[in-house]
């Protein structure tokens, strides 16, 4: 560093930054090309002066100019966390200062300081998330890419061959893997790379490929004043940045996946797709998520050192990211189930517990007529809808979106679960022949409850997709039309046995195979 220590910085920004409060406790974190001191209510990033194949940080004009491509990138997502970029300058006098008329020696990131155990890493790992939080966190990630610069260059298929390439070169100067175990994941990532090529070109010319976040997981996202910030996006690569909106959004859901929370990947899955409507590229999120774990397969295999003390540990995780990559990457059968019943009965519950375990990973497409009319509507799907909303007409067209939507995700090999009441023998012959004009099995599935039960039910809600209330019930009770043609599922049972059931009806009749949900504090707002 020029004329300085990186030591020198951080004792005059210590001395810029304390403050004498109770978080007035210095704490240094370095990475391979950062250093963040902790002090005070702030967080302070520092670029190290490093000259890698990748990145050039070796000059403070070059530092400040990365600094400041970070704050305007990370104030797309968490602008309440990024504050400024100060010049650190050496004066006249000898002296350091801040954005000082002197010499240009480094510069430094100023953030907000948020509470270290708000990553969601450490969330999900103490079991403090929550399917909400999943919501927000969709909803947040689909606002990023609907902003996000398009990328010019139309060639999609050739950027995830860029990525391979960095993969392969990677894994071969790691000792953590065999030779064989490499040749296995980098020919399983080519095969379906080929598959893909022609889909990947084509989202590129429609403008799914954009200046994305580049590192969506679960330690870059926090929780801050109820919401999920996306913040420390990769700022120093605008190539691997700039990627299909949906490998972003793999990252985020190979971690869930990764750390066993197999519902709450889905939930994000969904969720997003209700935001984006971008059901045409699901079936490319396999490869992607498969993509995203042998990358933290080689980054942690490169981490172990012959003297680490928790090189044992790390390699053990190095290989599991390894055979995560191979079973993401396995075919699963695509199905649609559908599930029926009176409001009140649980159908969101069982399905979006049902989901996780069907067709490819993440899991089914939920497609729910509640969400589908409140789309229609223009609303949020907690807007409560007036009368004229729930007419025959209205009704008809949210059942016919809701085909296509089923339509549209079989075709991509998908698994889907269609969530609507399907009181009306004409629904349900409808979304059957949707199953057969996609060649994939079909089972529907009527949720039965005592009438008392149901209106217990809808009326304890409150913030609820479903609009659904106690005269709701009584009218869809008075009108009849429990179907003969489906098997019925008792719903007054608990809610894993309810499902236990409905998985039961669906192996039955196809032969898929399921993971076991966990409740995880489900509900049928999410």
């Amino acid at each position: 560093m020029e004329a300085c220590s990186q030591g020198e910085i951080l004792g005059f920004l210590g001395s810029k930054y304390g403050s004498g409060d109770a978080w007035d406790i210095a704490k240094t974190i370095h990475t391979h090309i950062s250093t963040v001191l902790l002090i005070g209510n702030r967080a302070l990033k520092l670029k190290r002066p490093v000259h890698l194949p990748y990145l050039d940080l070796s000059t403070p004009e070059r530092r400040l100019l990365m600094c400041e491509r970070e704050l305007c990138l990370n104030r797309r997502t968490a602008p309440q966390l990024y504050r400024a970029v100060h010049r650190i300058s050496r004066e006249a006098n000898g002296q350091l200062a801040l954005n000082g008329p002197g010499t240009l020696i480094d510069a430094v990131l100023e953030m907000d300081r948020f509470d270290d155990g708000a990553t969601f890493d450490h969330l999900a790992a103490e079991g403090r998330l929550a399917p909400v939080d999943m919501g927000k966190l969709a909803r947040n990630i689909a606002a990023l890419h609907e902003v996000a610069e398009v990328a010019p260059d139309p060639a999609g298929a050739a950027r995830m061959q860029r990525v391979l390439e960095i993969n392969e070169r990677a894994f071969a100067a790691t000792a953590v893997f065999t030779g064989h175990e490499i040749d296995q994941v980098n020919d399983a990532c080519r095969t379906a790379l080929a598959r893909h090529a022609t889909l990947l070109d084509e989202r590129a010319r429609t403008g799914r490929v954009r200046r994305c976040h580049g590192d969506l997981h679960l330690r870059n996202i926090a929780m801050v004043d109820g919401q999920p910030l996306l913040f420390d996006c990769l700022e120093f690569d605008e190539d691997l940045a700039t990627t299909d909106v949906l490998y972003d959004l793999a990252f985020v859901l190979m971690d869930l996946w990764r750390h066993g929370l197999r519902e709450f990947a889905n939930v994000v899955f969904n969720r997003y797709l209700d935001e984006t409507g971008d059901e045409a590229g699901i079936r490319l999120l396999p490869f992607f998520m498969a993509v995203r774990a042998a990358i933290r397969a080689h980054v942690t295999a490169s981490e172990i050192s012959a003297t680490d003390l928790g090189s044992a540990w790390k390699r053990a995780e190095a290989r599991a990211y390894l055979e995560l990559c191979g079973d993401l990457l396995q075919v699963r059968p695509a199905l649609l189930a559908a599930i029926g019943g009176f409001s009140g009965s649980g159908k969101s519950t069982v399905a979006a517990l049902l989901a996780p375990g069907l067709g490819p990973v993440p899991g089914a497409r939920v497609i729910a007529s509640d969400r589908i009319r409140k789309r229609m509507f223009g609303v949020s799907p907690e807007t409560r809808l007036l009368e004229d909303a729930y007419g025959d007409e209205v009704s008809d067209q949210v059942y016919q979106r809701l085909r296509e939507a089923a339509g549209t995700t079989l075709s991509q090999g998908y698994a889907a679960v269609a969530d609507a009441v399907f009181d009306r023998e004409g629904e349900r012959v409808a979304i059957a022949a949707t199953a057969m004009a996609c060649g994939v099995p079909f089972r529907g599935i009527w949720l039965e409850a005592a009438s008392d039960v149901l209106v217990e039910r809808v009326s304890a809600r409150q913030g609820d997709v479903s609009d659904a209330t106690a005269d709701v019930v009584t009218a869809q009770l008075a009108r009849g039309g429990t179907p003969t043609d489906w098997p019925k599922v008792r719903a007054d049972m608990a809610p894993l046995e309810v499902v236990d059931a409905a998985r039961s009806l669906i192996e039955r009749g196809s032969r898929i195979a399921s993971v076991a949900p966990t409740e995880a504090g489900f509900a049928a707002t999410m």
